[in-house]
């Protein structure tokens, strides 16, 4: 597994919390330190050039109010302006997360974290201080305008219906949801939505409905009231009421629960939340956009998903199409990758061969988008000439393709080694590389599935 060339520093007085996060962070980039002494932190930023530091906001016994937290990250600023600061707290809400940001952290990360999310979060914080991921992307809509449309990359007809449906709704305050596969772009249709619309100079809120449980769903959605609950310290605004006035954006929303269903629909329906622990309701004024890989009409038919809550989300829908529906794409979002990550790589002059695009245009691409985007940035690392090869690139075993592609395994190798190694890389593609899931259907721990993906270069 390639890493991320990015020094991290974690703070933090808890040390299983530093050691998961060393174990976990270290498979992914370059450098991990770790400190439980903030005060040690004016002295390890002279020694070390950090590129994001992870801090905790609460280090005192007892402390909840991240006080601590924002006096850090001030003197950590002061010290050195360049440095990308993401906060972390057991205790966080709308309120401190927005105050976070204004106060110059680049995200705000709730323990215990998710580990995908939390290796995707810094991930785009090493992009954004190497300054090469933005920039690269923005060079490349520059001199490919014609290909572009507010995040996307496509000139395929699918691609066009898509762009022409966003065009005519943005503009009003209809109920969206948006349909695709893993990785087809509905997080990027969702916020060129938002970008559109009369709403676009306020909040855009995402909530990625399938990380959130069955027991903190209202205090999540609706807020809560001081001791409504054993951890509920002060009252709390939720997220309708943190979106108020822009677009809140529902992801993953095939995950819900009928009970849960329930609750949202009469949200929906009245336009007001109630905090948990109150009785006084509160207006909200969202547009609402909502987008799910699930088949929210087969569910319907099944008794798994209110027909009541389909008709109220989705006035307009957009279906976004699989990457193998839109071939023609292909070389346009190869080139764009390619100009990213050489760039990001220092890469200049990076080549891709005919036979190379060739192949790439056949491949099934079952992780959609963001399989390609993967794809290109090993193959940019992992290249040795001037030109990416097809050996350059190792495609998902038993994924469809028109034509035999580069790293597939051969009929004849049915070792135990290379069979493990073929079933471990589907069920990552076919659960888009969420480490719980695909150790889950695999039967094993996540540690375990950890040891097999390093052994097998995945």
């Amino acid at each position: 597994m390639s890493k991320t060339p990015c020094k991290i520093l974690i703070v933090d007085d808890e040390e299983d919390i530093l050691t998961a996060g060393r174990l976990l962070l270290k498979q992914h980039f370059a450098t991990v330190m770790t400190t439980s002494d903030p005060y040690r932190l004016p002295a390890l930023l002279q020694e070390h050039q950090f590129d994001v530091v992870l801090l905790d906001m609460n280090y005192s016994t007892g402390a909840t109010s991240s006080k601590e937290g924002f006096h850090w990250l001030k003197q950590l600023l002061q010290q050195n302006p360049s440095v990308t600061v993401i906060l972390m707290t057991a205790y966080g809400d709308i309120e401190l997360a927005v105050r976070a940001l204004k106060e110059g952290a680049a995200d705000f990360v709730l323990k215990p974290w998710q580990n995908d999310k939390l290796v995707a979060i810094l991930k785009t914080a090493c992009q954004s201080k190497n300054g090469h991921g933005n920039r690269s992307a923005e060079a490349a809509e520059q001199n490919n305008t014609a290909y572009h449309y507010d995040g996307f990359i496509g000139v395929s007809p699918a691609m066009q219906r898509v762009y022409q449906t966003i065009d005519k709704v943005a503009g009003t305050d209809a109920n969206v949801l948006i349909l695709g596969e893993n990785g087809t772009g509905k997080e990027v249709a969702a916020r060129a939505l938002h970008r559109k619309s009369k709403r676009a100079d306020h909040v855009f809120e995402k909530v990625d409905l399938g990380a959130v449980s069955e027991t903190l769903f209202e205090s999540e959605l609706f807020g809560h009231a001081k001791g409504a609950f054993t951890d509920a310290k002060e009252e709390r605004a939720g997220r309708f009421e943190a979106a108020s006035g822009g677009t809140l954006f529902l992801d993953e929303l095939g995950n819900l629960s009928l009970s849960l269903q329930a609750k949202l629909l009469t949200a929906l329906q009245s336009r007001q939340v109630i905090r948990l622990g109150t009785n006084k309701p509160r207006h909200i004024d969202v547009r609402l956009v909502c987008a799910t890989n699930m088949p929210l009409y087969e569910m319907v038919h099944q008794g798994t998903f209110r027909q009541d809550l389909l008709y109220r989300i989705n006035t307009v829908e957009i279906n976004l199409p699989p990457l193998r529906e839109r071939r023609e794409d292909i070389k346009l979002l190869v080139e764009h990758f390619l100009q990213v990550y050489s760039h990001k790589y220092e890469r200049r002059g990076l080549g891709i061969s005919k036979e190379t695009l060739r192949r790439l245009g056949d491949y099934h691409w079952p992780g959609n988008i963001r399989e390609l985007d993967h794809a290109m940035e090993r193959a940019v690392i992992l290249c040795d000439g001037d030109e990416l090869q097809t050996d350059d690139f190792y495609f998902a075993p038993g994924a469809v393709a028109r034509q035999p592609l580069a790293g597939a395994m051969p009929n004849s190798d049915y070792t135990l080694e290379a069979l493990e190694k073929m079933m471990v890389q589907k069920v990552l593609v076919k659960h888009a590389g969420n480490i719980t899931h695909a150790a889950k259907e695999l039967g094993i721990t996540r540690t375990a599935l950890y040891r097999r993906i390093e052994k097998h270069g995945l």
